[in-house]
């Protein structure tokens, strides 16, 4: 035959098995029936010459495999006899059989729910065309950088320098003229919350400012209508466009065409819808959520949104943005790249380094003792990616705890495997003394095993998909989008089958070697249990230590994160946080100034105290606990030349009913009143942190000083208040002082209301909606939370990883349940004569029960010992994590050595129950 022909032939006998061995049926049965005949022509009789015919030929099945073998279909016709037979010993072992594929799935549905969160929180990118092309542009400088006003991310440094990538315009617009490595430099800047009116009625959307060439650049087409274009961000206000988001046309405009062309109004500016974004185009700052609007930079004068001011703000203060575009000293807007086909990596950097230290010299004020940043490219094919930043350290934390939970799973498996061979030797004896090949068993329980590790990665990845939704929900706020995807990718699948198939080959191939390797004249002896018991027995309490040291491992690092998660809950805030309603209010800068925006939330105070169950009524500028400070120069009027140290603190503009709904005590003076206006003497009141740092040696009270804001004072002090945790639980109490917003002139109508109620402030929300809307139906209600809510929302990581390790914590358990309740009643079932043997000797059922009982407390004591020593390497690691407590917690340590013990002694009961109620008498007769 050709080797077409056998290719062929294979092909059909493997595909259509069916229909191969019934033509080859009909081919021996037509040989069989031709030579009959020719006997019968000879004078032979029918019957005789049947049967002659048939012996001549031989069996028919002995034929068809002969065959097969022939066509090289002999190893899947095995492999499905193996898979057949294997099915048919796990349905005779089904408490095995879901044992087995229990703790499987268990393994690694935990690390493939792992595995999904890394993907879409470190691993996905831009959905644009070919991202890997993208670079982003960063700098970093050191104490003495040239850089003192941004707007945007940064990541401070040791000594005081900082990571940023943030870039002022005129710089962004010297480089994109001038580079040569790259085929286009394109700026891109969340705008963060807008207002939006459509149709009358007003939204909350976010947004995101665009140079004209950035979907050229990314390769982006809109599904509907046209991008921005070079045209649209040509000229300072000449761009009045905006494209929208797959999401926001679905849930604003139900998807209609009519769409394009819409008149809009974002913060009170005409805008006109022209495109529509692709389905899960997410933009260039992240793969995550996508802002809902997108439009030119050129209409950024129009906005006028706020503006930094010094480089140690951690959010921005007032002033105005109609000069940024050509204010060189002020860095804001990021710029992405697509690199040229054949330029490296460092001679872009080389050449772009070389025309940004000339634009920056060129373009900001550089002073004689400045420094200039140092530009890096980096990977931009998924954008910004701030989370990988706090994300990272939780991600491989979680990673490898729930690589330890797999790999408890695959010990566990190991051992009941291990066990199993050792019930099946007598099987395996037999066949082998029929003529079987040591290798085809081994391939046969090989088989058995894939079969399981299989089943146990097609359940934990169902389960890794039932909870898919669980760890978003952990990292999302209440108030907000779901931040990241719950969706489940081919590479999940794909590890999930590596992770099962691996499983199989590690922990699978020892013990069906174990199996095949014994003496057949040993194993077909009836008492052959007796002879094996020992060696193999030690074996499998080795494998319990593992089992009980891993799971001690992680019952540790549950703890530590459980109690560091209970220790921010329960910290002292220094104010209430029950039962208070928080909402946000931007109304457009551009139409409202901060006199005009003072009134209105004048008015939305005296309203929102009217309603029933309301007991105050305030607002801030940054709500307590959100992750946001103000930063200002703090100067005593009497410190005539201030060090040239850190003179400054923290402060927030705030109602006048602040620390009464707040719960902040008064501890000194007063706090705000009505006879505070916006012409009256300008009043501050400061916290206790305050006054021991800049009057350590004098009353507070009445001490006049000034600021660095646009209004600067003098402010005298008229109140001393409790300290608070300002930005974040795990922040220290900082120097704070409080302004009344009504009396600032520089005051940006942006604020956070805080309700004080006397009831579930859930049950104040519609009439909160109804409020404002009454008041001005053209500013949104935004963020509508709770205060325990707010806080919550900056323990997510926190709580992220207590809630895993905690689930990983419980699955260590009762993996190890397993695992020692498996080895005490397969060893109680192999000592049963032995165990009868000394009861008839004169043993009582309390020294069987407290002998199988004690060889448990020794496996688990040895694990508890080796785990000891993992958990305190593990505390090392995670000791940045950890708050309240140090790594080495020993209350922690003993509590989990106590669970794990209690737990041992437990699973081990049953056995230990079973051997101490064996009859000698039916034991040694089956003996």
């Amino acid at each position: 035959m050709s080797v077409g022909s056998r290719i062929k032939t294979w092909w059909r006998a493997v595909s259509r098995p069916s229909a191969a061995n019934g033509e080859m049926q009909e081919e021996l049965e037509q040989h069989i029936a031709c030579y009959a005949e020719e006997l019968m022509r000879q004078g032979v009789p029918q019957a005789e010459a049947t049967r002659r015919a048939k012996a001549e030929m031989g069996s028919l099945v002995a034929g068809r495999e002969k065959l097969r073998a022939a066509w090289g279909a002999r190893f899947f016709d095995e492999l499905y006899a193996d898979l057949r037979f294997a099915v048919r010993k796990l349905r005779a072992s089904p408490g095995f059989a879901l044992i087995a594929v229990g703790s499987l799935a268990l393994g690694i549905g935990a690390n493939t729910a792992i595995f999904n969160l890394t993907e879409h929180v470190l691993l996905d990118r831009l959905n644009v065309w070919q991202p890997q092309e993208l670079r982003m542009l960063w700098w970093s400088q050191g104490s003495k950088g040239a850089v003192k006003n941004f707007w945007g991310y940064f990541n401070g440094a040791m000594g005081g320098g900082m990571t940023s990538t943030s870039l002022s315009y005129p710089v962004y617009e010297t480089l994109r003229k001038e580079n040569r490595s790259f085929e286009s430099l394109f700026a891109f800047k969340p705008f963060g919350r807008m207002t939006a009116v459509i149709d009358g009625r007003a939204e909350s959307v976010t947004g995101e400012m665009i140079s004209g060439n950035y979907y050229a650049s990314l390769g982006v087409r809109p599904a509907l209508g046209r991008a921005i274009d070079e045209g649209d961000d040509s000229v300072p206000g000449g761009g009045p466009v905006v494209v929208i988001s797959d999401e926001l046309w679905t849930r604003l405009f139900n998807r209609s065409a009519s769409v394009i062309g819409k008149a809009i109004e974002l913060n009170a500016t005409r805008m006109t819808v022209v495109g529509v974004n692709p389905p899960g185009f997410t933009g260039a700052y992240t793969t995550h959520l996508s802002p809902e609007v997108f439009f030119p930079l050129s209409m950024l004068p129009i906005f006028e949104r706020k503006e930094p001011t010094d480089s140690s703000s951690y959010s921005l203060s007032s002033a105005g943005m109609k000069s940024m575009l050509t204010d060189g000293d002020t860095w804001w807007v990021l710029v992405m790249g697509r690199k040229k086909l054949g330029v490296s990596d460092r001679a872009a950097a080389a050449e772009l380094t070389l025309q940004f230290n000339a634009a920056v010299r060129a373009t900001m004020t550089v002073g004689k003792e400045d420094e200039i940043p140092r530009l890096e490219l980096r990977d931009g094919s998924r954008g910004q990616n701030e989370d990988a930043d706090w994300m990272t350290k939780p991600i491989d934390v979680l990673l490898a705890l729930a690589g330890f939970v797999l790999l408890l799973a695959c010990v566990n498996l190991a051992n009941l495997l291990l066990a199993r061979s050792t019930a099946r030797q007598r099987e395996v004896s037999v066949r082998l003394a029929l003529g079987a090949r040591r290798g085809r068993i081994l391939r046969q329980m090989f088989t058995e095993n894939l079969l399981l590790a299989l089943l146990g990665g097609a359940a934990g990845l169902l389960l890794a998909y039932v909870v898919r939704g669980v760890i978003p929900d952990l990292l999302s706020r209440p108030w907000e989008p779901t931040a990241y995807s719950s969706r489940i990718d081919w590479p999940i699948f794909v590890f999930a089958a590596v992770v099962s198939v691996f499983t199989a080959v590690v922990f699978g191939v020892g013990p069906a070697w174990q199996a095949t390797r014994g003496d057949v004249n040993v194993g077909l002896k009836e008492n052959a249990q007796s002879v094996t018991r020992r060696r193999k027995g030690l074996a499998g309490r080795a494998i319990v230590v593992v089992q009980v040291a891993l799971a001690m491992l992680l019952t540790v690092g549950a703890g530590l994160f459980v109690r560091t998660l209970l220790n921010l809950e329960n910290t002292g805030l220094g104010f209430q946080a029950k039962n208070l309603l928080l909402f946000d209010l931007e109304p457009p800068a551009n139409r409202n100034s901060a006199q005009q925006g003072a009134r209105l939330f004048g008015q939305l105070e005296d309203k929102l105290r009217e309603l029933p169950g309301v007991r105050s009524v305030t607002l801030s500028e940054n709500p307590l606990v959100a992750g946001n400070i103000d930063h200002s120069r703090f100067v005593p009027a009497a410190d005539h030349q201030p060090s040239a140290g850190n003179r400054g603190a923290d402060f927030n503009m705030v109602g006048e009913q602040f620390f009464t709904a707040m719960g902040i005590p008064v501890i000194a003076g007063r706090g705000f009143t009505s006879e505070d206006t916006a012409t009256s003497t300008k009043v501050a009141v400061i916290d206790s942190e305050l006054g021991k740092k800049f009057f350590p040696d004098r009353n507070p009270l009445g001490q006049v000083f000034t600021t660095d804001l646009p209004d600067k004072g003098p402010i005298a002090i008229v109140g001393i208040c409790g300290s608070v945790k300002y930005a974040t639980v795990t922040s220290n109490f900082r120097p704070t002082y409080y302004l009344l917003y009504r009396q600032r002139t520089d005051f940006t109508p942006r604020a956070t209301f805080e309700i004080s109620t006397r009831m579930e402030p859930d049950a104040l929300v519609a009439a909160v909606r109804r409020t404002v809307e009454r008041v001005d139906n053209q500013v949104p209600v935004m963020d509508l939370r709770t205060q325990t809510q707010q806080i919550d929302a900056t323990l997510q990581r926190q709580r992220l990883i207590a809630e895993l390790t905690a689930g990983f914590g419980v699955l260590a358990l009762v993996l190890a349940c397993i695992g020692i309740y498996g080895m005490m009643a397969y060893t109680v079932s192999r000592r049963s004569n032995e165990i009868g043997i000394r009861m008839a000797l004169g043993a009582s059922s309390r020294s069987i029960l407290g002998a199988v009982l004690l060889e448990a407390f020794g496996m688990a004591g040895g694990g508890i010992a080796v785990g000891l020593v993992g958990a305190l390497l593990l505390g090392r690691t995670v000791a940045s994590l950890l708050f309240g407590l140090r790594a080495w917690d020993l209350s922690t340590l003993v509590a989990a050595a106590a669970t794990l013990m209690v737990c041992a002694i437990g699973a081990s009961w049953i056995p230990a129950r079973r051997a101490a109620t064996i009859d000698p008498i039916q034991a040694l007769r089956h003996e």
